[in-house]
C-alpha cells in the first residue's frame, strides 16, 4: 500500500477509536476470564471498522485473557512510595552510572537526537534505565494477550482500547507479532511504548524501512518524537516547576515516577 494512502488508513482509524472505545467498553467488558472469548468475538467486528486486517484479527483469536496482567493492575505499589524509597527500590545511583557511560560512548546519537526533537540525553537514558534496564529485560507477557485483557477488563477498558486497536495494526504491519513479548500491561520495546503511542510517535532511526521499538535506535528516537510531539519545549528544563516537567507526566502517572525521571536525567546529563 503507498505511504499516503497508509497514512490515510492510520488517521481514519484513530479518529475512530473514541468511539470505539465508548460502544465496545459499553457492550461487553468483564471482571474476570468468563466472557473474554465473547468480547473477542464482538471486539473483533470493532477492530474491523478500524481498519484492522487480517493478520491482526488472527492475532486477536489467538489472545488468551492474561491474568498475571489483572494482577499487576490491581497491585501498582510505585503509586504509595515515597520518592526515597522509589528511587532506591529502582537502582537510581546504578542507572545514574550506567547512564553516563552510555552517554559518553554515544555522544553522537544522542546529541544527533537532541538536536533534532530537542530532548536531552539524560531524559532518554533515565527512561531507559528506569523502564527496561538499557534493554536487559523488555517483559515476558504476551503483547496483544496483555492489551486485549485490559481492553476487555471493565476497570480501565476506555483507556485500553485504542491501544488494542494499535496493537493489532502493529501485527498488520509486522512490527511485532502473536507471540511478542512486552510488560504487564503491554508495553513494547526497549522504552515500554503502548501499542497505540508505538503506532502514532513510532520514529524509523535506523534507516531500514521498519519502526521496530526492540531495535535501541528506533525506541530512543520515537521516546524523543513522543516527548516533543506531548510539548517539550527544546532548552527549557525539565525540574519539577520548569515548563518540560509537565511532558514528563505524559510518559508515566506516577509522580515519583515523574521525579525520579527528571532527578536521574539531571544527573546524567550532569
Amino acid at each position: 500500500m503507498p505511504a499516503s494512502q497508509t497514512a490515510l488508513r492510520l488517521a481514519f482509524a484513530l479518529a475512530l477509536l473514541p468511539v470505539l472505545a465508548r460502544t465496545a467498553s459499553a457492550a461487553a467488558c468483564g471482571n474476570d476470564s468468563s466472557g473474554f472469548e465473547r468480547w473477542k468475538s464482538d471486539f473483533a467486528q470493532e477492530a474491523r471498522m478500524a481498519g484492522v486486517g487480517n493478520r491482526g484479527l488472527s492475532a486477536l483469536a489467538e489472545a488468551g485473557y492474561a491474568s498475571s496482567t489483572i494482577a499487576a493492575d490491581r497491585n501498582q505499589k510505585s503509586f504509595r512510595y515515597t520518592l526515597d524509597k522509589f528511587m532506591r527500590i529502582r537502582g537510581s545511583d546504578t542507572i545514574v552510572a550506567q547512564g553516563r557511560k552510555i552517554r559518553s560512548r554515544n555522544a553522537s546519537f544522542y546529541d544527533a537526537l537532541e538536536q533534532r526533537y530537542g530532548v536531552p540525553a539524560g531524559v532518554l537514558i533515565a527512561i531507559h534505565g528506569m523502564e527496561t534496564g538499557f534493554g536487559r529485560f523488555m517483559g515476558d507477557s504476551r503483547v496483544v494477550s496483555a492489551i486485549t485483557t485490559l481492553a476487555y477488563d471493565c476497570r480501565r477498558s476506555a483507556f485500553f482500547i485504542p491501544h488494542a486497536i494499535g496493537a493489532l495494526m502493529l501485527v498488520d504491519r509486522g512490527s511485532i507479532t502473536a507471540a511478542t513479548r512486552g510488560a504487564k500491561h503491554g508495553e513494547l520495546g526497549h522504552t515500554q511504548f503502548l501499542p497505540g503511542n508505538a503506532m502514532r510517535y513510532g520514529v524509523d532511526a535506523n534507516g531500514d524501512g521498519r519502526v521496530d521499538f526492540y531495535d535501541q535506535s528506533d525506541a530512543l528516537a520515537s521516546t524523543a518524537n513522543y516527548l516533543r510531539q506531548k510539548g517539550w519545549q527544546p532548552g527549557l528544563g525539565y525540574q519539577q516547576g520548569q515548563p518540560n516537567f509537565a511532558v514528563i507526566k505524559e510518559w508515566n502517572a506516577a509522580t515519583v515516577y515523574q521525579q525520579a525521571i527528571a532527578i536521574m536525567g539531571a544527573r546524567i546529563d550532569g
